[in-house]
């Protein structure tokens, strides 16, 4: 992202999806192509998993950019957080 678009995004909390949508998101998230784990294959519902346990913890967080109308999900030190 850049400077402007970074500006206009919108962290949204998880429990701000409806479950189906919040599922959605990370389901897109982990079958996207170029999406790498590793030398040891996962099931879809392990990384599922392992992403929803990192938007709980906070690793991860979910960004809103209303220019695009799209959620993405990102590292949360790449949005300057710990």
């Amino acid at each position: 992202m850049d400077d402007e678009r970074d500006r206009s995004a919108t962290e949204l909390s998880p429990d701000q999806l409806s479950p189906q949508a919040l599922r959605g998101l990370v389901e897109e998230f982990v079958t996207r192509d170029g999406t790498d784990y590793g030398a040891v294959e996962q099931s879809v519902e392990d990384k599922i998993a392992r992403v929803e346990t990192q938007l709980a913890s906070g690793e991860v967080c979910i960004v809103f950019d209303p220019e695009t109308e799209s959620a993405n999900i990102v590292l949360a030190r790449d949005l300057g957080k710990s």
